[in-house]
């Protein structure tokens, strides 16, 4: 750990004087590093005082100082949300949209003379060496916290899940109407429990993944609508998730969990089977289900 500390630090103080963080004019903008930051994510699309205070993980206050300066910039507008009297949005003004261009370009301008005496091969290998450093940051900054399964992190996890297996089973997946409010409460009830990964590590940030457990009969507890986003996939995340949930179900007093899921989920299954699940019969009448898994809880 001592090592890794060691070499994101040097990394941080090499990279940084690079490309423009410590100068008081980020990228000769005029704009100090956050205010363009700011800026830019403004002009992405518009967004609410809310949502960019989450995105740059800053206090309200700080946050409201930026905008006030870009509104005495006349870069951007700060006005309520006609659909929604409680939230305020930000978007660019004609300046703002000027502004915006010109740091994109420098941006690009930056990134460009970093790249140039790389090779072609040289620049797909530290292309693949930031996406996966990127995804193993990210790793290291999600949380698995319990939450209501009808609560809104829970739901749209929920709904990502169902977007998902509806893509993938050659049958097509299909809810209904909802996720069954007596599913739901299972889920939250005494016997039961609702976890969420979230982006970030706190409440608010984006979620990633989900997991639930509910009562399948006094001994054993059974696992439902687990998922994680595709971006999160490969980096032991899924196999932390399992074992949260296994934890979960220790602690209510279950003896075994039970899962089903279905044969088309190729490396769900190898996780599975990899964490000590033995395949056996058939235990609902789940018509997307085709294959039933259960593990003893040591």
């Amino acid at each position: 750990m001592d090592d890794s500390v060691a070499a994101l630090r040097h990394f941080n103080r090499t990279f940084t004087p690079r490309i423009g963080v410590l100068d008081e004019s980020f990228l000769g903008t005029g704009l100090p590093l956050a205010a363009a930051r700011l800026l830019f994510e403004i002009g992405l699309a518009p967004v609410t005082v809310h949502e960019l205070r989450r995105r740059l993980r800053a206090d309200s206050g700080y946050v409201s100082r930026l905008l006030r300066r870009l509104e005495d910039d006349d870069l951007i507008e700060v006005a309520e949300d006609p659909s929604d009297g409680r939230r305020r949005i930000a978007t660019l003004t004609r300046g703002g949209h000027l502004a915006w261009r010109d740091l994109d370009r420098r941006s690009d301008d930056i990134a460009r003379r970093l790249l140039d005496p790389l090779t072609k091969d040289q620049c797909g290998e530290l292309q693949d060496a930031l996406m996966r450093a990127d995804r193993l940051l990210r790793l290291a900054a999600v949380s698995l916290s319990v939450a209501s399964p009808d609560g809104a992190d829970a739901m749209t996890a929920m709904r990502a899940y169902v977007a998902e297996l509806d893509q993938r089973f050659p049958e097509r997946f299909d809810v209904g109407n909802g996720f069954e409010p007596d599913e739901l409460a299972q889920m939250s009830g005494p016997g039961g429990t609702f976890i969420v990964v979230r982006d970030g590590g706190d409440e608010g940030g984006e979620s990633l993944g989900c997991g639930g457990l509910r009562r399948l009969d006094d001994a054993t507890a059974e696992i439902k609508r687990m998922w994680l986003h595709s971006s999160m996939r490969g980096l032991g995340l899924g196999r932390r998730l399992l074992e949260r949930l296994e934890t979960e179900a220790r602690d209510l007093g279950y003896r075994s969990v039970a899962l089903d899921t279905h044969a088309t989920l190729g490396s769900a299954i190898a996780m599975y089977e990899s964490a000590g699940y033995r395949r056996v019969d058939r235990y609902n009448d789940n018509p997307y289900a085709q294959l039933y898994f259960r593990k003893d809880l040591d």
